[in-house]
């Protein structure tokens, strides 16, 4: 399994990124080894995240958070989340 996730940094950031071990990489966005905005900007939850059965899949819906309409859409799923 493989996961796309999004973040909700201590900046009110979001960063997003994608995994088979979520947990583990969430755990390493906590300890500053994950990325460098969450080494920054340190990660107050896990805002968002969605599962697939491919890596390909993963990679290409993390692709669409970090273009325009996905990060619209993505700011309208967190709040209808909230």
């Amino acid at each position: 399994m493989f996961y796309t996730y999004v973040l909700l940094c201590d900046n009110g950031s979001y960063y997003k990124g994608f995994t088979n071990k979520l947990e583990h990489r969430y755990q390493q966005h906590l300890n500053g080894n994950g990325a460098k905005h969450t080494a920054r900007h340190k990660p107050v939850k896990i805002a968002y995240y969605e599962t697939f059965k491919t890596e390909e899949q993963a990679v290409a819906r993390e692709k669409y958070f970090k273009s325009g309409s996905g990060r619209e859409w993505l700011k309208k799923r967190i709040e209808e989340l909230a």
